[in-house]
């Protein structure tokens, strides 16, 4: 289907997404989202906070607004207040905020159960603050919290509503699925309602995903004529979330031709700042972002990316500023084992690549988890071939650590049988160990080190304290991304067997280009 329309993005991440269970950004965190979201992402709109919570988020919301009105998007800004007479209003001028998202009650039921009100009385008092905030130079887009049960079972009342408020001046009316009871289809029967109803008004649409619904609903809302979806980076939200902001791009733009400001390469940068600063990891299926999705596992959708592409569709990696890889394991077949071989520049014979292929499915049958950074070591115990044997060893290392001090430690390696010694302080056991290491490469080798991008520690589900931890570090070498994993009851210890297997890596990718350039010269 064919659906060209451009669609207005508002990114709630820093509110509703929030709201997630443990989730709490401190400002300066919030800043960077917030940073990251308008100058990277370029999202039309962030919603940053709630008015009135606490004095952490008015320090928040204010560093956002200061920062955001030298950059030139403090238009973008926007802060969900309450009908108070003008409390919210007043916290958001001492911000610096110029948008007031302001929640409204857009269902009967809230408005006669939770205030206690009549709907007139309700509507008055909307219509008061929104004149005080225009009086203040303040912006209003009005939510109607609960339409989707407003709309199912009050629809006069919801009509009601923005008749009443119709000529006050909002710059959006923004219709929330606020208990996410709605599915794709009678969403879209009372969209098309709305806005045939209210033709020229901005409607915005505010899903949640209890029925994991929240993606078919974006597209039903787009459909029936919705100009602005509101999105949250990873899918955060009250209970089951919102609408993650990647799906919402890749869907808007692949399968209905919808235009937005969005920039994809940036999608998976942010997607992993959210997911550190809220502690909330990414699952690894999920689309677009999670570590799984541009893998290929069957040995046949490698084999056939070689020949034609067969297995590729719209969204690829590159496209997301990620790259395909192929999964080793006892689905892997030869064509996976190959594509992988030739990444890291090791030639073998048609024979030689089956027993490699043999080796790994036996891993996997096992259980075992192989990465191509494990490759040079399985090709080196499956062949016994001497050009592969490890070049670097740990020799010893010591940590020391004390209350207020730094962790300072000493390391000896062996490289290419020459034995290097060095010490340093950082501010964790493994940064110290990581400094010393440098110092190596860079003082005595005059050599390179990879960058560290990202450092995961796993625990056996219900482990002792004496249970094995495995450390997956993530390294950035010559523009690429390797993944390396280390195995022992200690962290610092697995920590380290990570960092060795890089540094044997890094000597089997110069070994290899050697010979190449030997060849040819």
């Amino acid at each position: 289907m064919s659906y060209s329309k451009e669609i207005e993005i508002m990114d709630t991440t820093l509110r509703d997404g929030e709201q997630t269970s443990g989730v709490s950004f401190v400002p300066q965190e919030k800043l960077m989202i917030a940073r990251a979201l308008l100058q990277d992402l370029n999202v039309d709109r962030i919603e940053v906070a709630s008015a009135r919570v606490s004095e952490g988020e008015k320090e928040a919301v204010s560093r956002i607004c200061r920062w955001a009105s030298k950059a030139g998007y403090l238009d973008r800004v926007e802060v969900l207040g309450f009908v108070d007479d003008g409390i919210s209003l007043q916290w958001l001028a001492e911000c610096g905020c110029r948008n007031i998202n302001l929640l409204c009650k857009g269902s009967r039921n809230h408005c006669e159960n939770q205030l206690k009100k009549t709907p007139e009385e309700h509507f008055e008092d909307v219509r008061r603050n929104i004149s005080m905030a225009h009086e203040m130079g303040i912006d209003v887009n009005v939510y109607l919290e609960d339409w989707s049960n407003g709309v199912k079972n009050s629809p006069d009342y919801v009509y009601a509503m923005i008749d009443a408020l119709q000529d006050c001046g909002i710059k959006r009316f923004m219709l929330s699925d606020t208990l996410g009871i709605l599915n794709p289809l009678e969403l879209l029967l009372f969209i098309r309602k709305m806005v045939k109803r209210y033709p020229a008004f901005h409607f915005d649409f505010h899903a949640h995903n209890d029925y994991d619904l929240a993606i078919s609903n974006v597209l039903a809302a787009v459909l029936g004529g919705c100009r602005g979806i509101h999105t949250a980076v990873n899918g955060l939200g009250e209970r089951a979330g919102n609408a993650p902001l990647a799906s919402v791009q890749a869907i808007l733009k692949d399968q209905f031709n919808a235009r937005t400001g969005i920039v994809e390469s940036k999608l998976n940068d942010v997607s992993r700042l959210v997911e550190n600063y809220s502690g909330i990891p990414i699952p690894p299926n999920r689309p677009i972002t999670g570590e799984c999705v541009f893998t290929q596992v069957a040995g046949v959708h490698a084999d056939g990316d070689n020949k034609a592409k067969l297995y590729y569709n719209d969204l690829l990696p590159e496209r997301f500023g990620r790259k395909r890889e192929y999964a080793l394991g006892k689905n892997s077949g030869k064509a996976n084992i190959l594509r992988n071989l030739e990444e890291l520049g090791l030639e073998l014979s048609v024979e030689e690549a089956k027993a490699v292929t043999q080796r790994i499915i036996e891993l996997g049958d096992k259980k075992e988890v192989v990465t191509q950074e494990d490759l040079p070591y399985i090709v080196a115990d499956v062949l016994n071939n001497e050009a592969y044997e490890e070049k670097v060893t740990l020799v010893s290392y010591m940590v020391s650590t004390a209350f207020g001090l730094e962790p300072h430690a000493s390391i000896k390696l062996s490289i290419n049988g020459k034995i290097f010694e060095e010490s340093a302080s950082g501010s964790g056991q493994f940064d110290a160990i990581v400094r010393a290491v440098k110092k190596i490469y860079r003082e005595k080798l005059d050599r390179g080190f990879p960058h560290l991008s990202n450092y995961a520690v796993t625990i056996p589900p219900g482990g002792r304290t004496d249970a094995l931890v495995q450390t997956s570090i993530t390294w950035i070498w010559e523009e690429k991304t390797y993944r390396t994993r280390g195995l022992d009851a200690d962290q610092t210890e697995s920590a380290i067997k990570a960092t060795v297997k890089m540094l044997n890596l890094m000597e089997s990718q110069i070994r290899a280009g050697a010979h190449w350039m030997e060849l040819r010269n």
